[in-house]
């Protein structure tokens, strides 16, 4: 396990497994083994981050919700992948 190590915390009491879930298997479906880990983190008190190799790219209190798929991903690729090509979400990224 080389590739970068991610870590999706979210809160327990909002319900947000499926959420987090969901943002890893899109993450895992797109850069496939060049990620190192995965790992889902159960917190409370609202709590909902994104870490990639220990530099948090995304706090939902901060960020204002939550990241879409392609966001998430472009925000990934920025810090851990940065030569990776991501086709059509690059296209769509704001300017």
């Amino acid at each position: 396990m080389t590739g970068p190590h991610i870590t999706i915390t979210y809160c327990t009491q909002c319900n947000w497994l499926l959420r987090a879930s969901w943002m890893a298997s899109e993450l895992l479906n797109t850069f496939g083994t060049e990620i190192g880990s995965v790992t889902l983190v159960p917190g409370t008190g609202g709590v909902f981050h994104i870490d990639v190799g220990g530099t948090q790219i995304w706090e939902r209190k901060r960020d204002g919700g939550f990241p879409g798929a392609p966001e998430l991903k472009r925000l990934v690729r920025d810090v851990a992948l940065p030569d990776w090509k991501l086709g059509h979400a690059d296209a769509s990224a704001p300017e």
